[in-house]
């Protein structure tokens, strides 16, 4: 797929109040099955991605960032985002870098977040600096995600959050991100605020697809819930293997095998 036409076709599938379901494969395999469900689009997961290597999420690196990225690109047609978390770098011509790194290896999009892994939620000033020098590197190349991190973060100010994502907005970002928010009326501020699509993570005691979607909100994305509840599938099914006496795995890897045959034979489940 051009990598100008991915980014196209993805920013065209962002629209408020019908929001683009966009969720979250760990690695090739579950992309494969995830776009012949039917997902227009699809994200990496930083956390999931680690959790293949059995590690924790803020542990990989660029160069294991943007290979795994290419790989998903290179297993399905849909146009594919990264979670380049904090754009593996403090300074902005590092993160233009990383952003000119994703654009290289076919990606449609790519986030980055106001959260370093070194020093922190980063002072508002650079973090939009960081978020122009993205937007300058990924010009015409891909859909450029900025993410308030405040929420997750243990810093619930949403009026900073709305702040840091005015000024990614001024920054030239295309979508604006504050994963963590649950209350509906935080959403809607937030959707109300700026005039850019508006990603929301989905979370279990958050308002639901519908909800969101009547809030105005344009993408909806789940992180590292899949991966983790496929490992969480694996434990449960690897416990019964231990202790018995029933082994209802063969049933659900009945399921599974029989998906990723019709995946590979003929494009669809």
């Amino acid at each position: 797929m051009n990598t100008s036409n991915a980014a196209e076709r993805f920013r065209a599938l962002h629209r408020p109040g019908a929001p683009l379901v966009m969720p979250n494969p760990w690695d090739a395999g579950s992309a494969r099955l995830l776009a012949a469900l039917g997902f227009p689009a699809l994200a990496t997961t930083s956390s999931g991605f680690a959790a293949t290597l059995g590690r924790a999420d803020g542990s990989v690196t660029r160069e294991e960032a943007l290979e795994h990225a290419g790989r998903i690109v290179a297993a399905v047609d849909v146009p594919v985002s990264a979670d380049l978390e904090d754009g593996f770098a403090d300074d902005p011509a590092e993160v233009a870098a990383t952003v000119d790194g994703a654009a290289r290896v076919g990606l449609a999009g790519c986030s980055i977040e106001d959260y370093s892994r070194h020093r922190g939620i980063l002072d508002s000033g650079l973090a939009a600096e960081r978020i122009a020098a993205a937007v300058r590197a990924g010009a015409g190349r891909l859909v450029l995600t900025a993410r308030a991190e405040n929420f997750l973060h243990a810093r619930p100010d949403l009026a900073d959050t709305i702040d840091r994502l005015q000024r990614f907005q001024r920054a030239g970002a295309d979508v604006l991100y504050a994963p963590g928010l649950r209350r509906p009326e935080d959403i809607a501020a937030v959707v109300k605020s700026v005039d850019r699509p508006v990603n929301v993570l989905l979370l279990p005691d958050g308002p639901t697809i519908p909800e969101l979607a009547e809030l105005g909100v344009s993408r909806v994305s789940i992180g590292g819930a899949f991966a983790y509840a496929a490992f969480g599938a694996l434990a449960e099914a690897a416990r019964e293997l231990q202790h018995g006496p029933s082994y209802t795995f063969w049933n659900r890897a009945a399921d599974g095998r029989d998906l990723i045959r019709g995946v590979a034979a003929t494009g669809r489940p």
